[in-house]
């Protein structure tokens, strides 16, 4: 291998478009034969779950779905690298308002327009080269997989976790269906922004608060593993209160005789001087009085149309009324008026809630408003003393309550998953036989599939399919005419993916076993509450009916960021949005993935105008050309491996190369389990950096050119399979240059030599708020005083931080110092 001779390296041609395709295309074309993603689901070694959020097939993927995949796919290839069999399938969350509402504008069934995009986004994956086993792929519009959706819903029926009520719900007035609590943001619809009024209908709810303790207590499984934000935002939407439940008498009004009311503080019984009421909660219509009936029903009224969220804000006027109506205070004896005010929420509790202003801010406003009296502000000792006189009195217990409401699982819209029960006149609801599913949906398209107030399923256009016999009489009956949420569809999916292609049951319980919990689930932060809360529920009620063997369906959680652009959410409106397919073909899959990966910590937001995929383009390039200056010097693949590592003596260029080549190893392992991506990129850098040095310098004085040329290939082989983890097509293009046969995704991590990692100095990188910014050189036992005084001297933390207040700066011995800045 000649490396005498220094030479000025050239930048590489930046690739065509065709060029990007042709290169991209082949490897596909490579792992696609040999199944080199496909788990294989043998035994023969450890098994890995990776699961990603599945997408929604609007058009084609966006730079989010680019950040998502490219975070997971690191994952993926690592795990293989390491050694485990690795499940990483793919799908499509396919039933939806969007394509519903893109069929209405075409008039076509929204199955063509699902099925159209969701070839597109398949393309773009396989382009995108994330190593999917698309053995298991899955949609779930597709009978095949909805059949086992309602078979869900109806093992949650047949167990009293399914039930039919009349309940005030959330009402979009542009989708023209209900919103389950958890799709209503700053009381609007999530998915159209339109501003949700309350409406009263009859609907399908799932008993999830049967599960609150359980999904509240269990968080305690996944704490360390889950990011705590999200964790945070699970444990307050449950919101479990521990308190009291107190008995008043009432003295005139409607028909109610007694009353009880929820407080989370029954020490402040003593300073009560009223109780008020959520309008719409029956207990108010009983504690009215007729003469007050009219403005309770006013009340009532501006209560439904203002929203839930709405009635708790500061900024807001209280409403109530007065009912007419009073109750005895439980050891004063003193009547105390009951007013129905809108800050009571009626699943909250009893509905009911002793007003204390001198105790509670909501209270104050409310008493201010109506002119209400403040109280005493007097309490009992403290709440355990009050819970024991309550109990003694025969006036009241310790009682809990929570902020979890029963899920909303039907909507009326046509574009999911049928409700799988009939309404017969004799028998009632009843379910459809299993063997029946699934009920599938007819054939509508166009101006049909208009809701006009009411499921398009329950129109004449639906007639012939809405009219069957009734499984249990055979007498005339009718299917029930709403479909089911698409989060009932997602809350089981990644347990069909452990079974694909099952037709007798969901998945099988054996298959599940070695599988289960998926041991990462990747995606954003924005189903922190929807579709992690109920897919918890689902796991923990499919434990209990025998199923799975878990209580949790996701052991941990990495939950990236968003990607923006010059600071902002992209949006045609604001004219700042990034056209992935342009990208991809500009810059080539690795340069975007690569700058997917670079830009910051995963859970950090990516600001596109930051990044520069061109520079990543040139750095690939360079990459390539060590794999080509090595295959040029000659010689097999394994030849270098003739030369035992000790043959590069202490001192010599080799030796040096070959002690920053395992040390990269060693710490990208410590890295990437810290989900710390970004500075592995940076650490392959360097050492990109060093092998080319080592090159241009070629062997030094007295130095043996064999074990120069086996500390290169060892460098360059070692680059080709770190680069593999972020841009797959340059790594398997070094990796066959190099000689060796394909793939480099199923090569083993490189073995690290201890001995190798002993340094007397070390190359920390300097982070400013995540994001690399300059690197020092400091002794190996460096203690974090001098390593954080040499970090905040350097001239890239000097840039960053002008005009900045440094508040924090993190160090991890001896490589990393992070300086957070406000």
């Amino acid at each position: 291998m000649s490396t005498t001779t220094p030479r000025t390296p050239t930048p590489a041609p930046a690739r065509t478009r065709a060029a990007h395709h042709e290169l991209e295309a082949r490897w596909q074309r490579v792992w696609a034969e040999r199944g080199t993603f496909r788990a294989r689901d043998d035994g023969a070694r450890r098994r890995r779950y990776l699961l990603t959020m599945f997408p929604y097939p609007s058009g084609d993927l966006h730079m989010g779905h680019a950040e998502v995949f490219a975070l997971e796919d690191v994952v993926a290839r690592y795990w293989r690298l390491r050694g485990y069999d690795v499940m990483n399938p793919v799908g499509w969350d396919s039933f939806g308002l969007p394509a519903e509402n893109a069929a209405i504008r075409r008039g076509e069934n929204p199955a063509v327009y699902t099925e159209a995009n969701i070839a597109t986004q398949a393309a773009t994956m396989r382009r995108y080269g994330v190593s999917f086993d698309w053995s298991r792929r899955l949609e779930t519009h597709r009978p095949e997989y909805y059949r086992w959706t309602q078979w869900l819903f109806l093992r949650l029926l047949e167990n009293d976790l399914a039930y039919r009520a009349t309940a005030p719900v959330n009402w979009c007035p542009q989708d023209r269906t209900v919103l389950a609590n958890e799709q209503v943001v700053g009381g609007r619809c999530e998915r159209c922004g339109t501003a949700v009024v309350r409406r009263e209908l009859t609907q399908w709810f799932v008993r999830i608060t049967a599960y609150a303790d359980r999904l509240l207590d269990d968080t305690r499984l996944l704490d360390g593993a889950w990011p705590a934000r999200i964790l945070a935002m699970q444990r307050n939407w449950i919101g479990r209160s521990a308190g009291a439940r107190v008995r008043f008498d009432v003295v005139g009004g409607g028909s109610a005789r007694s009353v009880e009311a929820f407080t989370t503080r029954p020490d402040t019984l003593p300073g009560a001087p009223f109780l008020a009421v959520a309008p719409e909660s029956p207990v108010a219509a009983e504690l009215c009085s007729p003469d007050r009936a009219e403005a309770l029903a006013a009340c009532r009224q501006a209560a439904l149309d203002a929203g839930e969220i709405a009635r708790t804000t500061a900024d807001r006027a209280p409403v109530g009324t007065f009912l007419g109506a009073w109750v005895v205070h439980p050891t004063s004896g003193e009547r105390l008026p009951v007013w129905a005010a809108d800050h009571v929420l009626p699943g909250y509790g009893t509905g009911v809630v002793m007003g204390v202003p001198a105790h509670d801010e909501r209270d104050a406003r409310f008493a201010a408003a109506h002119g209400l009296p403040t109280g005493s502000g007097e309490t009992w000792a403290s709440v355990d003393d009050a819970v024991a006189r309550l109990e003694r009195s025969g006036r009241g217990e310790r009682a809990t309550s929570y902020r979890l409401r029963d899920w909303l699982v039907s909507r009326q819209r046509y574009w999911g998953a049928p409700v799988p029960v009939v309404h017969c006149p004799a028998c009632g609801v009843v379910p459809v036989p299993d063997d029946e599913l699934p009920v599938r949906l007819p054939e509508l398209a166009g101006e049909d599939l208009l809701p006009r107030g009411r499921s398009p399923l329950a129109s004449p256009a639906a007639d012939a399919w809405r009219r069957v016999a009734c499984p249990r009489c055979g007498g005339d009956a009718e299917r029930d005419p709403d479909t089911l949420d698409t989060f009932v569809d997602s809350s089981w999916y990644f347990l069909r993916y452990c079974s694909p292609g099952a037709d007798d049951v969901p998945f099988r319980r054996e298959d599940a076993r070695p599988w289960m919990p998926a041991a990462r689930y990747v995606g954003g932060g924005e189903h922190a509450v929807l579709h992690l809360l109920y897919a918890r529920f689902v796991t923990k009620v499919l434990h209990d009916l025998g199923w799975v063997d878990v209580v949790e369906p996701f052991a941990s959680l990495l939950a990236q960021g968003q990607v923006v652009n010059r600071g902002r959410a992209m949006s045609k409106s604001l004219g700042n949005g990034v056209d992935l397919g342009e990208q991809l073909d500009r810059y080539g899959v690795d340069a975007v993935r690569l700058a997917m990966v670079f830009a910051g910590p995963p859970e950090d937001d990516v600001d596109w105008a930051d990044v520069a995929p061109a520079s990543l383009q040139r750095f690939l390039a360079r990459a390539l050309r060590l794999a080509d200056d090595v295959a040029a010097a000659g010689g097999a693949a394994p030849a270098a491996a003739d030369v035992a590592p000790g043959d590069a003596a202490p001192g010599t260029r080799a030796h040096a190369l070959r002690r920053t080549t395992h040390r990269t190893v060693h710490d990208a392992e410590d890295l990437l389990e810290r989900d710390r991506f970004n500075v592995v990129v940076a650490r392959v850098m360097e050492l990109v950096t060093a092998a080319r040095t080592a090159i241009d310098a070629g062997p030094g004085p007295g130095e043996e050119a064999a074990a120069h040329a086996a500390a290169v290939r060892e460098a360059v082989e070692t680059v080709a399979v770190l680069l593999g983890l972020v841009a797959p097509y340059t790594a398997e293009e070094m990796w066959e240059r190099l000689g060796h046969p394909p793939s480099v995704a199923e090569a083993a991590w490189p073995a690290v030599d201890p001995e190798l990692l002993d340094e007397e100095t070390v190359e920390a990188v300097v982070q400013v708020d995540g994001r690399v910014r300059d690197r020092v050189t400091v002794p190996a036992d460096v203690d974090a005083d001098a390593l954080r005084a040499a970090a905040l001297a350097t001239p890239g933390v000097a840039r960053a931080t002008a005009g900045r207040d440094v508040v924090r700066v993190v160090v991890r011995l001896p490589r990393i110092v992070n300086v957070v800045t406000r």
